[in-house]
C-alpha cells in the first residue's frame, strides 16, 4: 500500500510540475505580448503608468509562479518543503500585490495590515537565515 501512495504521490506532484510550468510558459507569452502591443500602439515606444503597474505585476506573477515550481520541484526531489522558497514566493506575491494597489482607497487600518505582513514575512525570513547561518 505504502508504494502504491508513494507513486501516486510522484504522478500528481509531476502533474502539478506540469501544469505550473505551462502556467508560467502562457503568462510569459502573454506578458511579453502585452510589453510588444504597448511599444508599438502609438505613441510609439511609451507606456501609460497604469500600463506599466501592470506589466510590473504580470512579471511578478511569473516570478511567483517560478518559486512556487522551485517549491514543488523541490518537494518532488528531497520531499521537504523549503521555508526559504516559500517566504520568497511570499514576499514576491505581497509586493505584486502591493503594486496593483491603488493605495488612496485603502484605509489606514489596510496599510497598517499590509505592512504588518511585510515585517513579519521579512522577519521570518531574516530568522531562517540566520539559523541556517549558525548550523
Amino acid at each position: 500500500m505504502s508504494k502504491l501512495l508513494a507513486v501516486f504521490e510522484r504522478v500528481i506532484i509531476s502533474t502539478l510540475i506540469i501544469l505550473m510550468a505551462l502556467i508560467i510558459l502562457l503568462a510569459t507569452i502573454d506578458l511579453a505580448w502585452v510589453i510588444v502591443e504597448g511599444i508599438l500602439e502609438p505613441p510609439w515606444l511609451r507606456l501609460a503608468t497604469a500600463d506599466l503597474l501592470d506589466t510590473f505585476a504580470a512579471f511578478l506573477l511569473v516570478l511567483v509562479g517560478i518559486e512556487l515550481l522551485d517549491t514543488i520541484r523541490a518537494y518532488l526531489s528531497e520531499h521537504v518543503v523549503h521555508a526559504e522558497i516559500v517566504f520568497m514566493a511570499a514576499l514576491i506575491a505581497v509586493a505584486r500585490k502591493i503594486i496593483t494597489l491603488d493605495i488612496k482607497e485603502l484605509s489606514a487600518v489596510t496599510l497598517l495590515g499590509i505592512a504588518a505582513i511585510i515585517l513579519a514575512l521579512s522577519a521570518g525570513y531574516y530568522l531562517l537565515k540566520q539559523s541556517q547561518r549558525n548550523e
